[in-house]
This record gives structure tokens, sequence and C-alpha cells, in this order.
């Protein structure tokens, strides 16, 4: 069976550096807000063109304390796709404002430009950009929109590390983004973790304050803070699998190439990267009428995939407020959307084995 993403295979390839790094945080008997972290953000911010990194415990909790340190909450409202993860919806919640949800393009996935203005109200304060399966949302005009009205844009970024739109990484195009290293990432961590990168010297000041209870310096609590720091032990793996980031992206990108050409002419609706855009390519997502048919017959051939995501936010109980509206295109991307495997360690003849059993089920 080729597997939807081999985290083993992906990890051992670092093995000894990881091994390296665990022992020197465990030899050093400081285990939380220390070199590493620092270390860490360092090179993240770098990496992303950005002023600031602030670690995390993990993706929701930086979206989450990005609208907090802008004093986001109860009363207002937060602009977010209808079609993605529902951790983006749970951010503005856990805020204690109200997500309103705008449709993506069809092809892209992403939030719907166009569809965004019609949304907003006096009391939308901040618009979440999300870059779904690795393919930055359409940022410029996002941004003048948000100029505009005055809002802030969050960049949803859980799933683009090393994007680029035109020409400048994810993570650095709207005012703040929050980042995910949950272990399947692009980007993946031995465990959860996450950051916010920004320009903003005060946002990330203020987000250092919150994710320690309130705390600058220990015991003294200037705001009612959190428990949402990046320890010492993942900040060190993630500075040691950084450096291959580059490296494993363009794998990724040669895959999805393959795939792309393979699979012209058949009947699936394939992933579109927008002209100005370079794909992370943390998931190589196809839409099928057939979704459940297809899925059966690639495992029946040896082939594992995935649903992202099978039921969109305002279809679950836990948004039990949204179950009665409807978000057409949304709903029908999730009735349709099945991701084949995808990852930087799929040997070439892995890529081909998807290929010829795709082919095998499709022609």
């Amino acid at each position: 069976m080729i597997p939807f993403l081999d985290l083993k295979s992906i990890n051992l390839a670092h093995r000894d550096e990881l091994i390296n790094a665990f022992t020197r945080v465990l030899d050093s008997g400081w285990y939380v807000l220390g070199n590493e972290v620092k270390q860490f953000e360092a090179l993240f911010a770098d990496y992303c063109n950005t002023d600031h990194c602030v670690g995390v415990s993990n993706g929701l909790d930086a979206l989450h304390l990005i609208l907090r340190a802008y004093d986001i909450g109860a009363g207002d409202e937060v602009i977010v796709p209808s079609n993605t993860y529902i951790a983006t919806w749970l951010a503005a919640t856990y805020a204690g404002a109200t997500p309103v949800p705008v449709e993506p393009c069809i092809d892209t996935y992403n939030i719907d430009p166009s569809l965004i203005e019609a949304a907003i109200t006096p009391r939308t304060k901040a618009i979440i950009a999300v870059h779904l399966y690795g393919q930055p949302a359409d940022m410029d005009p996002i941004m003048a929109i948000a100029e505009k009205h005055g809002l802030k844009v969050i960049e949803d970024a859980a799933q683009a590390h090393g994007a680029l739109y035109k020409g400048r990484k994810v993570g650095s195009l709207g005012h703040a983004a929050g980042f995910s290293f949950y272990p399947g990432k692009n980007l993946g961590a031995i465990g959860d973790a996450g950051a916010v990168t920004t320009n903003d010297a005060l946002l990330a000041d203020k987000v250092r304050v919150l994710v320690n209870y309130g705390s600058k310096v220990k015991y003294h609590n200037e705001v009612q803070g959190f428990n949402c720091r990046l320890d010492e032990l993942q900040a060190a793996l993630l500075s040691v699998k950084l450096p291959a980031l580059d490296q494993e992206t363009a794998r990724r990108k040669e895959i999805a190439e393959k795939y792309n050409a393979a699979f012209q002419g058949l009947d699936l609706e394939l992933p579109t990267v927008i002209d100005c855009s370079e794909s992370a390519w943390h998931l190589y997502v196809v839409r099928t009428k057939n979704r459940e048919q297809l899925q059966q017959d690639l495992a029946k051939n040896g082939v594992a995939t995935l649903i992202h995501y099978p039921i969109p936010p305002h279809q679950q109980p836990a948004y039990s407020e949204f179950n009665d509206f409807s978000y057409p295109i949304a709903e029908q991307i999730h009735q349709q959307v099945l991701s084949l495997p995808m990852g930087p360690t799929m040997s070439d003849d892995d890529v081909a084995s998807v290929i010829k059993a795709v082919l095998a089920c499709l022609k």
C-alpha cells in the first residue's frame, strides 16, 4: 500500500540530527522559553522574511492569539472562508468574535476576494485568509479591501510553509500570520507546535505576553493570558528540519507536476495554481463527483487517500447556529475533494504506482 503520507521516513531522514538536538535539550536542563525557542524564532522569521516570529503551542493558538493581541473579541466579526478546516473558525470563536463565512473560488478553493466586501459590516475587524492545501490566497485584492475598510488581515498559513505569492513568502503578506507545525505539515514537529509571524513589533510583543500567562516578568501578570508556549524540544527539532524545507517543497512540486501531466483528460478536476503563486503542495487535491467510488477503487489498487475535508464548518454540530445556512460552493467542494499521496520522501516508483492506479480506476 502506498501510504498517504509517510511521516516516519520524513523524520528518519533527519534522524541523527534530531537525536543530537534532543540530547542537547535534555542535557541543558532548560525546557521552556530558552535559547532553542529564541533560535528557532530567529530562523523562521528570517525564512519568512518577517521582522518577528513568536513560537506558540499550535496553529489554532497562533490565530487565536493574533486576534486577542489585536483586541478583537466580543461584538466583533471576523471574515473567514466557508471552505476551510474548522480551526480557522474556532480561532474567531475563542477570541469571542463571530465568524462570518465567505465562499471560495471553486478553482483555487481559497476565499473569493470579490465576495469579501459584501460581507463587511460596522462590526467587522479582520479577515482571515487561508492558504488552503498550500496554495496562497490572492492577497493583493484582499489587502486592498482591508486597507479601504481599516481591517486587519491574518494569514492562516498552517498548510503553506514556503509558498510564494508574487515572489514573497507566505507569512509576510498580511498584518500577521499563524503557522502550524503539526507533524503532518510540510514543516512538522514531533508533536504539536506553531508560530506567529509579523512585521508588527507591538503585536509580537503582545503575543509574547499572552502566550506566557500574560507575563513578561515571572509572577507579574499584566493581562489575563494563556499557557500557549512553544517548548524547547519542539523548537530544537524544528530548527533541524527547517533547512531542508525548500528542497522538500521542490520534491513535492515535482510530484505534483507528474500527477498533472498524467491526469490530463481524465474525469477529474485538477489543482489550479494562480499565475502569480508557487504552491507549497501540502496536499494534492482532486475533485470528482464519484469520490467514494474512486477512493474505494484506489484502496483496492494499493493507494491510500484522505478527504480534506468531508464536512464544512457551517454543517458541523459545533456550529449548529450556522447549520441552516447554505454555502453551496463550499458544500460542493467538501463533497467532491480527494487528496492523493503527497510527500517529499515518495520515490519515483511510488509516484508511478499512484499514477498507474488512478489511470486504471478512471480509464
